[in-house]
């Protein structure tokens, strides 16, 4: 299928990209990589007056930036630039390793960090990690600019705190401290099929192996990416040995709210969801082991 008829639109600079989103708003969306919003508009899903190409802006909008604190990675950073980039590895190698289980590489080479955030699919894998990492986004609009931290930016199903004249400019990752160690696990039925679940964690470790700090986001199991609290609170302050990791696994079901579909049940995306989590806590245990072993 073909999208319907759209007056298309090529600013070369981020104030004119902005000014015709105020104009145009619910009539328009915003083109970076294309990976979600082609397919929808093909099979007429959704229909616009206006598609607002912000390509030909480049410039800053196209490099990430590793900063002293922080790591910001603008709209138009392709999510193989993160995938393949060594300081991303170095920095933040939950995003670069959560990167390498989405879809496939020819949809990595041309969609977007910011485009998949936007979408605010909550089977993806990069809204999980955003929240796992306690990112901040800012959404940028004719009017100006203003922050939204990763719990408050997805909403529900495809939908996220964006306004319709807006574009989400960047997002920003605070630089872990040392001593921190991350892992992602997923479950898909088929490579580069979205995940059944998926699970992102993070967890500041002291030499002793004990969890100063840990959050869990889990994705495909709600209408937003799942922050699960209570596996966090259970490994604040302890070791994560096997006994934790089980009992981990377990209080799972009370943070999450999964479907049935064709896919998989609700039960079964739960049980699934406890053994990530299970997997995802003992990856982190042992990189911190690994990381005093060299």
């Amino acid at each position: 299928m073909k999208p319907g008829r759209f007056a298309y639109h090529a600013p070369r600079a981020l104030d004119e990209a902005l000014a015709l989103l105020k104009e145009y708003g619910d009539e328009s969306k915003v083109l970076a990589g294309g990976q979600s919003l082609m397919p929808i508009l093909n099979f007429r899903l959704t229909q616009i007056d206006h598609l607002i190409d912000i390509n030909r802006i480049g410039g800053d909008l196209a490099e990430p930036r590793f900063e002293a604190d922080t790591i910001v990675i603008p709209a138009l950073v392709r999510q193989r630039q993160i995938e393949r980039s060594a300081e991303a590895a170095r920095t933040v190698p939950l995003i670069v390793e959560a990167l390498a289980q989405v879809a496939h590489p020819q949809i990595r080479n041309r969609g977007t960090v910011c485009g998949s955030l936007a979408h605010a699919d909550p089977a993806a894998e990069l809204p999980a990690v955003m929240s796992a990492l306690e990112a901040t986004f800012t959404l940028a609009s004719a009017d100006g600019v203003r922050t939204v931290p990763a719990e408050d930016f997805f909403v529900f199903h495809l939908t996220s705190a964006l306004e319709p004249e807006e574009i989400l400019l960047d997002v920003r990752i605070g630089r872990p401290p040392a001593n921190t160690y991350s892992a992602f696990r997923e479950f898909a039925t088929r490579r580069g099929d979205f995940a059944l679940a998926g699970v992102a964690a993070v967890g500041e470790l002291d030499d002793a192996g004990v969890v100063r700090k840990c959050r869990v986001s889990a994705a495909g199991v709600g209408a937003t990416p799942r922050r699960l609290r209570g596996v966090e609170e259970l490994a604040t302050g302890h070791r994560l040995d096997d006994e934790l990791l089980a009992a981990a696994a377990e209080a799972v079901g009370d943070d999450i709210e999964p479907a049935s579909d064709i896919h998989a049940s609700a039960t079964y995306r739960r049980r699934l969801t406890g053994a990530l989590v299970k997997r995802a806590l003992a990856d982190v245990r042992d990189r911190q082991e690994a990381s005093h072993d060299r």
